[in-house]
This record gives C-alpha cells, structure tokens and sequence, in this order.
C-alpha cells in the first residue's frame, strides 16, 4: 500500500428516506491507494450502503466522504468520484446495457470520450482479463449467469479507473467460478489497482491487506484477515460462518503444528496434518 489515500469517510451516516434507524452511522474509513480492502458483514449490515458512497450513487446525510480529496458532496468531487472508483453489484443484470458483449463493455470507455481505437484496446483487454476474449460478439441474452458477472466486472474494469468496488460480485458464481475471479482481481491488485471488496464470505479474503466487518451499519472490528480468523465467538455474533479451511487452520495453529503468522493455504495444512 502507497501512503496515499485514495478514499476517506468521515463521520460517514446514512438513513434511507421513510426510515428512523441509519443504514449506517458514523464511518471513519481511509483507503490508500494500491490497497485491497474487505468488507464483511452479515445482510442488513450496510455494507451495500456503504459501497454506494464510494462513487457517490449515495452521498452521506451526515460526515463527508473524500474521493482524492474532494468532496463528494459537491459537483468536483461527484465526478472525481465517478471518474475514480467503477462498481460491480451483486445483481449483473442491474449493469448490462448494451445486446451484444463487446458493445457492452464499450459502453463505459465511449462514455469517457475515448478515441475508438483507444476503445477498442480497452475492450480487448477487458474481455481477456475477465476470461470471455472469443465472446466478444456473443449476444448478452445468452450468457450464463456467472458469464454475465464476467460481463460486468469487464465493463467495470474497462473504464481502468484507479479503484474498483465490488459488491457480492460473486454471489452467482459457482467455487470455481469465484476461484477464477479472485485470480483476475488478484492480477489486477498486482497491477496496483485499488480494490474493495465487500463480501459476507471468509474465504474471499485470503488475498487483502485489511478487513472492516460491519455489525448493526457501524464499525465492529478492523484488522488483518490471520487477526479475524483467529476470533472466536464475535464472528458467530457478527453472522459470519467461519470457513472449515480456517477451523483446521486454527486447530494446527493451537496444536503447534504451524507457526502464528502463516496465512491458511491449503497445500502447508496438509503437509502439517501428514507429519
């Protein structure tokens, strides 16, 4: 992580028109630039919320989030968000536009005023990166819904803007369909993209640099994935199901049999448990 920070939240509080309670209440959050961020939490526990503030589809009803710097309150900082943060939602549906899947992907790249060949590079690298290069002129009617993730998280990372947000974005994933995303996004992390990840799933986290689980919209705990794994009953109380990898994991750790700061990989906890 760059010491530069890319996004702040400030006091961050939103309450949904109609409702009493926030959504969520009092987030202070600063994300650095190259980072990879978790977001966990149970349903209900304002991570969407949350994840919206980013690019300024929501803005805050009290505190300030900053994007760069600025804002995004105010019509500057609105568009350096838009311009910085690209999203990838639970639902691919709610983001596909265009009929055919090369278009779709163009859609963002057109919309920043591209040159076309410039558009078209974006493009071709976009589907690679995502696994659907010989889809380019397939019709987006008849993807399959992990395809259509694809999609999406193509037409996100087209647009090359520094932070990608995404938002259950393997929740219509098969195991080894979420395997093959957390590949891509760890390639781009390498790349030195910004990522957050919001995600209810323990096991996506194995690859980030920090986790923030969210509990009632507030801040419950922050730290490192090997810290979180090592909690007990609070992660049950924060609705989070502990993965059986991280059980064995913490069994072996207590046992001795593999030394406190090893991450849990599957291939070093079967030569521990073969010793």
């Amino acid at each position: 992580m760059t010491a530069d920070c890319l996004v702040r939240f400030s006091g961050v509080s939103f309450t949904y028109q109609g409702t009493d309670a926030p959504a969520i209440a009092d987030i202070d959050l600063k994300i650095g630039a190259g980072e990879w961020i978790a977001v966990l939490g149970s349903n209900g526990s304002g991570k969407s919320t949350l994840a919206k503030h980013f690019n300024a589809l929501l803005l805050p009803t009290q505190g300030d989030c900053f994007v760069h710097g600025l804002n995004t309150k105010t019509e500057e900082g609105k568009r350096s968000a838009r311009r910085s943060v690209s999203m990838v939602f639970q639902n691919p549906e709610n983001q596909l536009i265009a009929a055919v899947v090369e278009e779709d992907v163009a859609f963002g790249p057109e919309n920043l005023g591209l040159p076309p060949e410039k558009i078209r590079e974006r493009v071709r690298w976009a589907l690679e990166v995502s696994g659907l290069g010989k889809m380019a002129r397939k019709p987006v009617y008849a993807l399959s819904g992990g395809q259509k993730q694809r999609l999406a998280l193509a037409g996100a990372i087209a647009q090359r803007t520094p932070c990608l947000v995404m938002d259950e974005a393997t929740t219509m994933l098969d195991p080894k369909g979420r395997q093959d995303l957390m590949a891509v996004l760890s390639s781009l992390h390498a790349g030195g993209m910004t990522l957050v990840s919001i995600t209810h799933r323990l096991e996506e986290i194995l690859c980030c640099d920090r986790c923030i689980v969210l509990y009632g919209g507030r801040v419950a705990w922050e730290g490192t994935p090997e810290a979180l794994f090592l909690l007990g009953e609070e992660l049950a109380r924060w609705g989070l199901e502990v993965p059986g990898m991280v059980k064995v994991w913490r069994m072996l750790l207590e046992e001795g049999l593999i030394r406190k700061g090893t991450p849990p990989r599957a291939e070093e906890m079967v030569e521990a448990l073969c010793r």
